[in-house]
């Protein structure tokens, strides 16, 4: 079949969130269809390592966007009805290359990976749309408004508002929609537009997150996360504040490794506090995983899965999140990680790893065996499979009722 992919950004390589579902799904489908790839990209560099898509798909189709241009289109929406994030996602030159691939070329399956680029494919017609939202942005700007000051917090809302109803309407205009989680899920059937609904989870590559064979140390622990977004600076701030100190009192030589691309100056001063160093970008997170007793993922914003909780458990590495981070992955507390809630618990959790070589142990190994049995790509690829063939034979019709199509995962 031939396929058209769109996504929000551009898909290689898959180093942050945004892009390792999207490449995942692009990688998988090209092994027995013909994909066409369309998305957009911010700067030179990103364009250069962007090219290495080609090996991954039979073409893409790449417009360049800078951003001035781009908030200028994000403030131009905010008095409309259009939520700003579009704008911020849109260009004229990839709008006008696409409607050019629909009008001459017979697609049998257009996928649009997030909402936030569903409106450049509002003229294919006699394809099988599936739109996967990943996770609900709006419900993620929902969350910013309770935590962003005032008058931040009602441009947040606003715009939590103006996406919820975009939602809504672009869950009627495509055949399927599909998210990251049953929960993520069980949002857009909250919405009740009779729609048709699945999910498929991401998956974790646990052949180049496999554990460590140096020594890790027993006084290091470690956050991985791009720190230019608000949720892992925020949840770093706290964390510094209200539990780290806490640790220290019971653990002098305690260090926290903050390890993340384009910190921020207020994330750069976090490493002037005690056994604190703030990474920036570097080139391969895995050492500094496989020196860490545990990474911590207190993040007290978050939708869908996160991968660094996925990505450390792979690499044998024990995790302490929130449950909201966690609430995104196919595992049990206390079985395989653990999850807390206020800071006694972070606390009490943390310090029972670190002081229990044996129970980091087992929880090292718990974690990793349930990344190979419930976060496998190739299965989270079969589910969806399943979805793009059950929709086919529908005859592209949706019966209008929430439903999951592929079952359970097994």
């Amino acid at each position: 079949m031939k396929m058209l992919v769109v996504c929000h950004r551009f898909p290689y390589p898959p180093k942050r969130g945004g892009k390792i579902r999207p490449f995942n799904i692009i990688r998988h489908l090209s092994r027995s269809h013909e994909v066409t790839v369309a998305s957009i990209v911010r700067s030179e560099q990103e364009a250069e390592e962007g090219a290495g898509l080609s090996a991954y798909c039979a073409r893409y189709e790449m417009a360049r966007v800078r951003e001035p241009v781009q908030a200028l289109r994000m403030a131009a929406r905010l008095p409309t009805t259009t939520p700003s994030s579009m704008g911020y996602f849109y260009s004229g030159r990839l709008a006008r290359r696409i409607d050019d691939l629909l009008r001459h070329e017979p697609f049998d399956v257009v996928f649009v990976h997030c909402s936030s680029v569903a409106h450049y494919v509002d003229k294919a017609r006699g394809s099988l749309r599936i739109l996967d939202y990943g996770d609900m942005d709006s419900q993620k700007w929902r969350e910013y408004a309770r935590y962003k000051p005032f008058p931040l917090s009602l441009g947040y809302g606003f715009e939590a508002a103006k996406l919820e109803l975009e939602e809504k309407r672009l869950a009627r205009e495509f055949d399927m929609c599909t998210a990251t989680t049953r929960a993520e899920c069980e949002t857009l059937r909250s919405y009740d537009t009779g729609a048709a609904t699945d999910w498929f989870p991401n998956g974790v590559d646990s052949d180049y997150f496999a554990p460590g064979e140096a020594p890790y140390d027993p006084d290091t622990i470690a956050f991985v996360g791009r720190m230019d977004y608000y949720p892992n600076q925020e949840c770093m701030f706290a964390f510094c504040d209200q539990i780290l100190p806490r640790l220290q009192a019971s653990r002098p030589s305690l260090k926290l490794t903050i390890v993340g691309a384009d910190p921020p100056l207020s994330v750069k001063r976090l490493g002037q506090r005690q056994g604190v160093t703030v990474t920036g970008s570097v080139p391969d997170v895995r050492p500094y995983l496989h020196r860490a007793a545990l990474m911590v993922a207190p993040l007290n914003i978050a939708r869908g899965t996160q991968n660094k909780i996925l990505e450390s458990m792979a690499a044998g590495v024990p995790v302490v999140a929130s449950a909201t981070a966690a609430a995104g992955v196919d595992a049990r507390s206390p079985d395989h990680f653990l999850v807390a809630a206020t800071a006694d618990q972070y606390v009490a959790a943390i310090l029972g790893v670190l002081d229990d070589p044996e129970e980091r142990g087992r929880l090292a190994r718990a974690g990793r065996t349930r990344m190979l049995s419930h976060h496998a790509w190739e299965k989270s690829m079969q589910r969806l499979d399943g979805i793009i063939a059950s929709c086919l034979e529908a005859g592209h019709k949706s019966s209008r009722q929430p439903r999951e199509i592929a079952g359970q995962l097994r």
